[in-house]
């Protein structure tokens, strides 16, 4: 199930790194909450930290990019990450800590650095 994660983190992985680069100013994101590393897949990095960031702390032009990649990825691949989320004890652990569930991420990105940032949306109600 981590290679499943780390294959959709990587999925969004470029729109967010475009994302980042657009940024004039950096979003205040949570301490990065350090995880158990998971095994290593070729060619992607190893997690070795978790950002959670609010989608309304990100600048207005982000929070666009972040829509328009949530709706190109459509619902299966939203409960595929969100499965993968679940899977992962560290991950929903890390969520539970900010009073989160998998169900308020939105998208996943992993970087070079293995810091796997996770945007999310809380629902309303």
């Amino acid at each position: 199930m981590r290679k499943t994660l780390i294959l959709a983190a990587a999925a969004t992985m470029t729109m967010m790194t475009a994302a980042a680069n657009a940024q004039q100013q950096p979003a205040a994101p949570t301490s990065p909450t350090p995880a158990t590393p998971a095994p290593a897949t070729p060619g992607a990095p190893t997690i070795r930290a978790v950002n959670i960031v609010d989608i309304e702390k990100l600048p207005k032009e982000t929070q666009n990019q972040v829509n328009d990649a949530v709706a190109q990825r459509g619902e299966a691949g939203m409960k595929e990450l969100r499965g993968s989320i679940d899977a992962t004890p560290e991950l929903a652990s890390a969520l539970k800590e900010k009073g989160l569930t998998s169900q308020d991420v939105i998208v996943a990105s992993l970087d070079e650095r293995g810091v796997l940032t996770l945007v999310t949306r809380k629902k309303a109600g």
